[in-house]
């Protein structure tokens, strides 16, 4: 249990610090190949807690271009467009997922699960379900360990699927094999689809 404030100041000065090390540089391959042999272009795709958005992107350079952020960094949003200026700066929001109005396809979770406070997860499963149209799929990785404080906050297999279970059918929760090195035997691959 963190005693941090984890709000758009907390993550705004992250980013001002220099101080991501849950950003990895560049889109992270497992996300990027799902989406190119899984979903359609025409499709709307969310990313929740983008930070720099390499994802974002790479899938808008391949054709994607329903393809959304939301983060509650200003800062992230800033940093992004410099490095992306012919993105259409309204589908980068600035914002709280969790008051989200717009409704969605697929979201790409990475790293915005583990920076939630743990109590707020099962807002996070109602609010991912919310938002997702008929049919639509939660695709991503999770931390399959545990860490002191946070974030990023861990778990484990059996506590995601008590806690998706009721909103989601599992199609895929399981160990990734394809995770960067740093994250090696860290991560779970989570497919999950909307009931």
């Amino acid at each position: 249990m963190t005693t941090v404030n984890l709000d758009s100041d907390y993550w705004n000065n992250r980013y001002i610090q220099n101080k991501t090390g849950w950003d990895i540089g560049c889109a992270n391959p497992i996300h990027i190949d799902y989406v190119l042999e899984n979903i359609e272009k025409s499709a709307r795709i969310l990313i929740p807690g983008a930070g720099s958005g390499y994802e974002l992107s790479k899938l808008w350079k391949f054709g994607y271009t329903n393809v959304f952020a939301i983060d509650l960094s200003l800062e992230a949003k800033k940093r992004f467009l410099s490095q992306n200026p012919t993105f259409p700066e309204n589908q980068y929001l600035v914002g709280d997922f969790f008051e989200l109005n717009q409704n969605f396809d697929l979201l790409l979770e990475q790293t915005f699960f583990c920076a939630i406070e743990p109590q707020l997860r099962s807002q996070y499963v109602n609010k991912a379900h919310t938002i997702l149209n008929t049919n639509g799929k939660l695709f991503g990785v999770l931390f399959s360990i545990q860490f002191q404080g946070g974030p990023p906050f861990g778990g484990d297999i059996s506590e995601y699927k008590m806690l998706f279970h009721s909103k989601f059918s599992i199609l895929k929760l399981e160990k990734s094999y394809q995770s960067i090195s740093p994250r090696q035997d860290k991560e779970l691959i989570i497919e999950l689809m909307k009931k």
